[in-house]
C-alpha cells in the first residue's frame, strides 16, 4: 500500500514518515505544501494521503475537498492540532477517512491506517471530548462556515490588524494570494464593498 505524507513542519513530516515506515508501509511521497500534495495525489494516486491541515499553498481541507469532488480513490487522513467543531464538520462533509489530533497521533495512527485501508473511517477516540464547540456558530454568524481554513486564518490575522504583506509572510503565500482571499471572504460573507469592511467585521467577530 502506497502512502503520501504532507506537513509543512520538517520534523513532524520526517517523524511521521519514519513511524509509518516502521509499521511496514511504503511512503511513496513526502511534501510540505498542499499544492504539491494535491498534484502528487492526482498523478501517483496513493492509497492513503496523511495531511496536515495548516499548510501553505493549499490547506489540507482544500486538498480533501478536491479529492472528494474529483472522486479520486485516495483516502485522506487529516492530522491536526485544531479542535474546532466547524473544521471537523467540514472534513466529514468532504469524506475524510481519518481525523486525528497530533497530540494523539503516536497512539492512534497505526489503528487509523489499518481501519482506513479496509475502507472504514477512523475518528480519534479523544475527539468527542476535545472538540471545541464554535462559540460563534449562532445563526447570525453562519456564513463563517462557508470560508476555507486558510480564509479563516486570513480573517483572524485581519482582526489582529495585520497588513496583507504581514499575512502573506506569516502564511507563506504571496500578497496577491492574500488579496484574492480578501475578495473571496467579502463575497462569501456578503459584505458591502466599503473601505476597511473586513477589518470592521473581523474585529467584531473575533472580539
Amino acid at each position: 500500500m502506497r502512502i503520501l505524507i504532507a506537513d509543512d513542519h520538517p520534523f513532524t513530516l520526517m517523524g511521521t514518515k519514519a513511524f509509518v515506515e516502521s509499521l511496514g508501509y511504503k511512503v511513496e511521497d513526502v511534501c510540505s505544501n498542499g499544492i504539491t500534495a494535491f498534484n502528487l495525489i492526482s498523478s501517483h494516486q496513493p492509497a492513503v494521503a496523511i495531511l496536515d491541515i495548516n499548510m501553505p499553498g493549499m490547506d489540507g481541507l482544500e486538498v480533501l475537498e478536491k479529492v472528494y469532488r474529483l472522486k479520486l480513490l485516495t483516502r485522506v487522513i487529516l492530522l491536526t492540532m485544531h479542535k474546532e467543531m466547524t473544521i471537523f464538520r467540514k472534513a466529514n462533509q468532504w469524506g475524510v477517512a481519518g481525523y486525528i489530533l497530533k497530540e494523539n497521533a503516536q497512539e492512534e495512527l497505526q489503528k487509523c491506517i489499518e481501519i482506513v485501508k479496509k475502507g472504514g473511517q477512523y475518528i480519534s477516540k479523544n475527539l468527542e471530548n476535545d472538540l471545541v464547540i464554535d462559540t460563534h456558530s449562532g445563526s447570525q454568524n453562519y456564513p463563517i462556515e462557508r470560508l476555507t481554513f486558510t480564509e479563516k486564518k486570513v480573517l483572524e490575522l485581519i482582526a489582529q490588524q495585520k497588513t496583507s504583506k504581514q499575512i502573506a509572510d506569516m502564511l507563506f503565500i504571496s500578497e496577491k494570494t492574500v488579496e484574492g482571499h480578501r475578495t473571496s471572504i467579502i463575497q462569501k460573507l456578503e459584505l458591502p464593498k466599503e473601505k476597511n469592511i473586513l477589518l470592521i467585521w473581523a474585529t467584531r467577530y473575533f472580539k
